[in-house]
């Protein structure tokens, strides 16, 4: 077994373990800590597969941002020792089916799938001026405005979480 396939296994095992921890975790704050680790173990992925760019935006703006805003969220709107209650089987069941189906899906089409073998030459590899100026422009193919558009967003939901969320109940 080679370097990278250990790695790969090993930030895969983190992933599974970490990511069905982050959903079965009845306390809030454990299951944002749990996904953190998924998170930065995706971003290690990316570092593994040689995608610098997209493994550096994973750690800042998800590892790093949205894990801060979820966690500060968490922290403003409830309290830490607070434990969610336990499913019941009603809804525990219908769960499970519709993991199944998802995860018999993905695998179905992940074997189905050809993957062919294509060498980029260098010639036609893209640049990473062409990104960055793809990343800042608000022309036709640019990603500003979109970008724009998204935080704003996600500000309006996590001011309207938290507004539904110190909403009392008397």
């Amino acid at each position: 077994m080679t370097t990278n396939q250990l790695m790969f296994a090993i930030f895969a095992a983190v992933i599974i373990i970490f990511s069905i921890l982050t959903v079965t975790s009845r306390r809030i704050l454990r299951a944002a800590t749990f996904l953190l680790f998924v998170l930065v173990a995706t971003g290690g992925m990316y570092f593994l597969l040689r995608f610098n760019f997209l493994a550096a935006i994973q750690l800042t703006l998800y590892a790093g941002g949205i894990v801060v805003l979820i966690i500060f969220s968490i922290l403003l709107t409830s309290h830490i020792g607070e434990k969610l209650e336990a499913p019941s089987v009603k809804k525990i069941i219908p769960a499970f089916i519709a993991a199944g189906f998802g995860a018999a899906l993905c695998i179905l089409t992940i074997v189905q799938h050809p993957f062919p073998q294509e060498v980029i030459s260098s010639s036609e590899r893209t640049d990473i001026r062409v990104i960055a100026k793809a990343l800042i422009s608000t022309e036709k193919f640019g990603y500003a405005l979109p970008f724009e558009v998204i935080s704003i967003l996600l500000l309006a939901a996590m001011v309207g979480a938290i507004i539904l969320a110190k909403k009392r109940k008397d």
